[in-house]
C-alpha cells in the first residue's frame, strides 16, 4: 500500500514522496518587473530544505497584463529566465522537483488598464469590464503560452503546470458563464485550452510530464458541476494532459451558489471523480494539513499527490514533520537532526 512517503515516478519525474508544495501567489516582485526576487528564492528553497517533495512555483504570467497584479511573477521575456533558474537549482541541490504554474488572469488582471477575456463579462460589479480577445489574438494568446513554457524548460523545470482554475483565462474559456462568444472557441468551449497544451508539448521534452489545474466545481449559480468538469478533463487529457490538479471555485461570486465546505479534505472526492471517471493521475488539494488525513487519501488511492498550502505557508518544515509523524524516515537534514524525535525505522 502507498502512503505519503512512497515514491512517486511518472515518465521521466521521480519524486521522493508525494508531498507537493502547491502554487500560492506571493505578490512579491519589487519592481513590477516580473523578476523573481530574494523573497522568491528563500520562499521556495527553505521548503526543499523542509523535504517537499515537488515544489510547483506560483502563478507565473505570460504577458505584463496578464497578471493579477503588477506584483506577479512573469514568463513573458528572456530576462525572467536567470532568476527562475537559481530557484531551480537550488531546490535540486535539496532533493526536491521544481514545477512552474503557467497562466494568464483574464478578466482578473487587477492591474491592467483593459484586461482581456474570453467574452466582455466583468468578473463582479466592482471589476474592470475585460475586451474580448479577436480570434486572432486568441490564436497569438497560444503562443504566447508557448514562449513561457519553453522559457520555463530553459530555466530547468521539471514538469510545467498549466492554470486552467480559479477563474483565470483558460477557465474563462472552457466555463459558459464566462464564454459566450460565437466563433470557433465559443463553438468549441475546451479549444483554447487544448490548443495552450498542445503548445505547451511542443516545447517540452517528451519525458517531461504536464499539469492542467482545474476547477472541478464552480460554487455560482449556473456554474458548472463535476460532470461538465469531467467532459471538459477528458477534452484535455486527449490533448497531452497528463496530471490533474483538482481545485475548484474562482468564477463568479462564490455566494450566489453557497459557499465549499470548509471541512478538511473537502475537495477530495473531485480529485477522486477524476483519478476514477479518466483514470489520471491527480494532486488532491484543500485542507489536507494533518499528516494521518494526508497518508490516508494517498492509502486510500484518492490521489496520487498530496499539495499541502495553508499549512506549508505556516510551516517550511511541513513534510519532516509528517514524516516523523507518521513513523517514516523523511530525510532529515543531519543539521536539524537533533530538534526531532527519533525515528524507531
Amino acid at each position: 500500500m502507498n502512503d505519503l512517503f512512497t515514491p512517486y515516478e511518472l515518465k521521466d519525474l521521480k519524486l521522493k514522496n508525494r508531498v507537493v508544495m502547491p502554487p500560492m501567489c506571493q505578490y512579491s516582485v519589487t519592481d513590477k518587473d516580473g523578476i523573481a526576487t530574494d523573497w522568491h528564492y528563500n520562499h521556495y528553497v527553505s521548503r526543499a530544505v523542509g523535504g517537499t517533495g515537488l515544489i510547483i512555483i506560483e502563478m507565473t504570467d505570460v504577458d505584463p497584463d496578464g497578471r493579477i497584479t503588477d506584483y506577479d511573477l512573469g514568463i513573458w521575456s528572456n530576462e525572467h529566465i536567470a532568476g527562475l533558474a537559481r530557484i531551480v537549482d537550488a531546490c535540486h541541490a535539496y532533493g526536491a522537483k521544481v514545477g512552474i504554474q503557467i497562466a494568464h488572469a483574464g478578466r482578473k488582471a487587477e492591474d491592467a488598464a483593459v484586461p482581456v477575456s474570453s467574452s466582455p463579462i466583468p468578473f463582479d460589479d466592482k471589476s474592470k469590464t475585460p475586451r474580448e480577445l479577436t480570434t486572432a489574438e486568441v490564436k497569438e494568446m497560444v503562443n504566447k503560452f508557448q514562449a513561457g513554457v519553453r522559457r520555463a524548460v530553459q530555466a530547468g523545470f521539471d514538469v510545467i503546470e498549466l492554470h486552467g482554475a480559479h477563474g483565470y483565462l483558460i477557465h474563462q474559456f472552457h466555463s459558459p458563464l464566462t464564454n459566450r462568444r460565437t466563433d470557433e472557441y465559443g463553438q468549441d468551449l475546451t479549444l483554447f485550452g487544448k490548443e495552450v497544451i498542445a503548445a505547451a508539448k511542443r516545447e517540452m521534452p517528451e519525458g517531461m510530464p504536464l499539469i492542467m489545474r482545474i476547477s472541478a466545481q464552480e460554487y455560482v449559480e449556473g456554474g458548472y458541476g463535476i460532470k461538465e468538469s469531467l467532459a471538459i478533463g477528458a477534452a484535455y487529457k486527449e490533448a497531452g494532459a497528463d496530471i490533474f490538479h483538482i481545485s475548484a471555485g474562482g468564477e463568479g461570486a462564490i455566494a450566489a451558489a453557497g459557499r465549499p465546505g470548509t471541512h478538511a479534505a473537502y475537495q477530495v472526492p473531485l480529485a477522486r471523480a477524476f483519478k476514477q471517471e479518466l483514470a489520471v493521475p491527480v494532486i488532491a488539494v484543500g485542507r489536507l494539513d494533518e499528516a494521518a488525513l494526508a497518508n490516508a487519501v494517498i492509502g486510500n488511492e484518492d490521489a496520487d499527490l498530496i499539495a499541502v498550502g495553508r499549512g506549508m505557508l505556516r510551516n517550511p518544515y511541513w513534510t519532516l514533520e509528517a514524516g516523523v509523524q507518521l513513523g517514516k524516515n523523511p530525510g532529515l537534514p543531519k543539521q536539524y537532526a537533533f530538534g526531532f524525535p527519533r525515528i524507531s525505522n
